[in-house]
């Protein structure tokens, strides 16, 4: 089956999907919840013949982890659907309702994009955190992964379908894309894919936003940031640069940039490189950074660089307003902390960074759908559209406006026999059946 023809089959069955209830939907969940538990074995076994390939042609070792499929991986996206099951559902939820008139009643009411064009390099996990969360909000989805990840992929994809459609959910609602002219192809599908999520390198994601006009959630760039304040607590802020850093360092939510203020440099920086020595932490500093540690000297290009490696750029900086003045120019609008124990300074800092998550005293690491309660996530939105920050379900449903009427004429408001009461109502959509 051609790219063209999933797509269809995907649309068809989408209208359905949209409409089914949502015991059905989580009943589906439940069946794939359980086949990745009783194919555990047999999912391994492809992510081994994977791995196997990708290390033969010397991939990167960021993109061997996020490659890897095993025990623990299985078992966290696993944890991803029990949360997901418990969520509420996204759809059909009313949004507003107000009166336009008498027996004039207008509903805004959340319904599912429709289909959602997932593209990914290396990562099984991200098919089924997608066609999970697809499936919860009624969208139909067309995956493509990498060819890296070509043995994983595919029996995930096959799984997950098996498992929905025999729960009851229409058929075809998922298609796997498996060639590189299928991605070509895809971004040229503005009438039949709703949505597109990339989620790659920045290079990746860059040039699927430039050759489409489909609309594009996701982020080139993940530059964190954390300043650590004149004020921070010091033990407090080591542990959370430490943790922000090397938790996982291949993750757009890794800490890249330490900023730290003048006046707590000289007692903080040894301590801090101390910790990120034991993880062999590369770091990388200005030049009054490097007047109290011994480090590598940073460029110009290290401040707009993700490394997605155990490399960290550190500078000292004169205050807060110079801390939020670095990180709105050379970040990239994705997760960005202070330390500090003065929540005025904490509020400017939330208040002036122009970024989808701010946070204060903790980890950069908790930008994430699944740690949000989110279910998982489909990816990290950095655009300023109807999703920002991780997109969990609520970032994978739109609405309609719904009007009941009983024979109302624009013709009689525009003449002024009748007017407006524009009034909002305190009740839920009602089905018409």
């Amino acid at each position: 089956m051609g790219i063209k023809q999933q797509a269809e089959e995907v649309k068809k069955s989408q209208v359905f999907l949209g409409s089914v209830s949502l015991e059905l939907r989580n009943k589906a969940l439940e069946n794939i919840l359980k086949v990745l538990t009783d194919r555990q074995s047999d999912i391994v076994k492809a992510n081994k013949q994977d791995m196997a390939k990708a290390e033969e042609q010397k991939l990167s070792p960021p993109l061997l982890k996020r490659l890897k499929f095993e025990e623990e991986k299985i078992e966290e996206v696993c944890a991803g659907i029990r949360s997901l099951i418990g969520l509420s559902d996204p759809v059909g939820k009313t949004i507003l309702a107000r009166e336009l008139d008498k027996n004039l009643e207008l509903f805004q009411v959340s319904c599912p994009i429709g289909v959602i064009g997932m593209i990914f390099e290396s990562r099984p996990d991200a098919l089924v955190q997608i066609a999970t969360l697809c499936l919860k909000s009624g969208n139909g989805v067309i995956l493509k992964g990498g060819s890296e990840a070509a043995s994983t992929n595919r029996i995930l994809a096959d799984l997950i379908s098996e498992a929905s459609v025999n729960a009851g959910i229409p058929k075809g609602w998922i298609q796997l894309a498996e060639t590189r002219q299928d991605v070509t192809e895809m971004l040229k599908m503005d009438k039949s894919i709703d949505l597109i999520i990339p989620r790659g390198s920045n290079s990746f994601v860059k040039y699927i936003m430039k050759n489409t006009s489909i609309p594009v959630l996701g982020h080139a760039d993940g530059i964190c940031h954390m300043f650590v304040d004149s004020k921070a607590d010091i033990p407090m802020a080591v542990d959370l640069a430490y943790d922000s850093k090397t938790q996982y360092a291949a993750v757009c939510n890794a800490l890249e940039t330490l900023l730290v203020h003048k006046e707590i440099a000289k007692e903080f920086l040894p301590l801090m490189k101390k910790r990120m020595d034991s993880k062999n932490v590369e770091l990388r500093g200005c030049e009054l950074t490097r007047q109290y540690i011994d480090v590598k000297s940073a460029t110009e290009e290290d401040w707009s660089t993700e490394y997605l490696d155990y490399i960290l750029s550190v500078k000292v900086v004169d205050s807060l307003d110079d801390a939020i003045g670095h990180i709105n120019t050379y970040g990239s609008g994705h997760t960005d902390a202070i330390v500090s124990s003065d929540p005025g300074k904490a509020e400017k800092f939330m208040n002036l960074v122009d970024s989808a998550d701010v946070f204060w005293n903790c980890s950069t690491r908790f930008s994430d759908g699944f740690r949000y309660g989110l279910g998982a996530e489909v990816g990290v939105s950095t655009n300023k559209i109807h999703a920002r920050g991780p997109v969990g379900l609520e970032g994978l449903v739109i609405y309609k406006w719904r009007l009941k009427g009983s024979g109302q004429k624009v013709s009689d408001y525009a003449s002024g026999k009748s007017s407006f009461t524009h009034k909002i109502l305190n009740k839920e959509y009602q089905s018409l059946d």
